[in-house]
């Protein structure tokens, strides 16, 4: 009898797993596009799209390998709506003795999948996901009781395993470990942009776009898709990314052109996160050119970490806090996510440029996530969930096991400093600072309390006064309170009394 695996929409990799546990010709691979995954939040259009069509791609891929691939193409109106609904389908119809299946990215998948053994009276499997540097035991046993998990630490542990970026007498190359504090600075228009690579869709892309057009009603704009949808592809980008954009990215990888999109970044981590990339290929071209000679090694530093440290770190803590992690609310956020969060229609020219760069390409870079709209919401006293949700479903790159702690943890410090050891508060002069929103903005980043002046000023040190309690014992925001103490009584009445008024009327603003 027959053996099945799984390979679910971010699992396309050919050395999956699940894959390698089965015998090519004789075992089944089910895949499927399924309404309750393509419809749990309101995913981006062109996320539906990326997925269903590499899906295709990979299910080719496999059949030319030799495998026996079922699939079952994406319908609304189908009784197979969940994965236990397409494997206990392919069970009634075929004599299958065994399941396999590789460890999901999402724990409400993850729950899932332990129910099915149960339910379908089937031996189940769930194998790790090789695909990662570390496993969440290993990160479990790097945790053990430390009174403070920070990726620094952990990154340095990654980087002594992997051997990147190291010297052949274990240390650092450069002599430092991180060369963050050389990349921040302000574009000014040289070097000349870089843009991702673009791949015109192919038949197979096509008659995705046209059935997600027809079929799903969801966030974002179809027209325009251009991402890879096969590894052949994926490399390329890679390859397009370390020659023309990779050499800039450390310099620029915080900067907030009001007129760029992507300016040196990469595009790939959609390909990471759906398996259409390794991240130690990945990883290992950044090293190779830098050690070619043809980028500086604050860029090869800092694009290696956001691969080895920031994504196997929280990969690490989703796993080790789930799935009570997921309801966290330290700062107690209580407000509605605002309705232009969807729309884009705002002002604030830094969240509008933000939201519009989302509904357009489905991704937005980390400062504009971090610093713009994930900062909005923090100092709004957004309600987790909402803006968690929003996150899932607005990017391409996003998964609950790499959006929820960046969300959670990082953007809104949910978890008290479990992941962060401090919130990314900041006021509209850090936005004027790393581009130029501001100078094409309504609102003015100079004034504080005026009915003209920057929303974040006000929310910014009504933040700091509302959570003193909570955040004032923080050595590290020491500095800020001590510039709240240097208000004036009737300075900090004038911040409360904005600040009431946009978390009021914040759909005027």
């Amino acid at each position: 009898m027959p053996r099945l695996a799984l390979v679910t929409g971010d699992q396309l990799s050919p050395a999956l797993a699940s894959l390698r546990a089965i015998t090519p010709g004789r075992d089944h691979v089910l895949m499927a596009e399924l309404a309750d995954e393509a419809g749990y939040v309101p995913h981006h259009v062109k996320k539906i799209a990326l997925i269903f069509s590499a899906m295709r791609h990979f299910a080719g891929e496999l059949e030319q390998a030799g495998q026996r691939v079922y699939y079952h193409s994406f319908d609304p109106d189908s009784r197979i709506r969940s994965f236990s609904d397409a494997i206990e389908m392919h069970c009634r119809e075929h004599d299958i003795d065994e399941i396999v299946l590789t460890r999901p990215g999402e724990w409400r998948v993850f729950d899932e999948f332990g129910r099915l053994e149960k339910r379908l009276g089937v031996p189940v499997h769930v194998l790790e996901d090789e695909r990662f540097v570390s496993t969440p035991d290993e990160f479990a046993e790097w945790a053990g009781d430390r009174a403070q998990l920070r990726m620094e630490f952990f990154y340095r542990r990654m980087r002594r395993k992997t051997g990147l970026l190291m010297s052949e007498d274990g240390e650092p190359e450069g002599g430092q470990w991180n060369f963050d504090a050389d990349n921040r600075r302000k574009w000014k228009g040289e070097p000349k942009s870089a843009r991702p690579m673009s791949f015109a869709p192919d038949a197979t892309t096509q008659a995705v776009l046209d059935l997600v057009d027809r079929r799903i009603d969801s966030f974002g704009r179809l027209d325009g898709f251009d991402f890879a949808v096969t590894r052949a592809q994926a490399r390329r980008a890679l390859g397009h990314f370390v020659k023309t954009a990779l050499p800039w990215f450390g310099d620029y990888q915080d900067a907030l052109p009001d007129d760029e999109d992507f300016l040196f970044h990469s595009r790939l981590s959609a390909y990471l996160n759906i398996g259409l990339l390794d991240p130690l290929e990945v990883c290992r071209a950044v090293e190779a050119a830098w050690r070619a000679g043809d980028v500086p090694l604050n860029a090869a530093e800092g694009y290696i970490r956001q691969i080895i440290g920031w994504r196997e770190f929280v990969r690490g803590i989703y796993w080790l806090k789930m799935p009570e992690y997921a309801d966290e609310n330290f700062l107690g956020g209580d407000k509605d996510l605002p309705e232009w969060y969807w729309s884009g229609e705002t002002g604030m020219r830094c969240l509008q440029r933000a939201i519009e760069n989302t509904r357009n390409n489905a991704y937005a870079h980390h400062i504009q996530r971090l610093m713009v709209t994930g900062n909005f919401g923090l100092l709004l006293g957004v309600r987790p969930k909402e803006l968690c949700d929003w996150y899932l479903a607005v990017y391409a790159d996003a998964f609950e096991w790499v959006e929820l702690p960046n969300t959670l943890g990082m953007v809104l410090f949910g978890d008290g400093g479990l992941l962060a050891s401090k919130p990314y508060a900041a006021s509209g002069k850090y936005i004027q600072r790393m581009g130029d929103h501001c100078a094409n903005c309504r609102y003015a980043v100079t004034e504080r309390t005026g009915h003209d002046a920057c929303p974040f000023n006000a929310l910014y040190w009504d933040f700091l006064m509302r959570n003193e309690d909570s955040l004032g014992g923080n050595p590290r925001m020491r500095m800020m309170y001590r510039n709240v103490e240097r208000l004036a009584p009737a300075d900090k009445a004038a911040i409360t009394r904005r600040a009431n008024w946009i978390r009021e009327n914040v759909e005027a603003l």
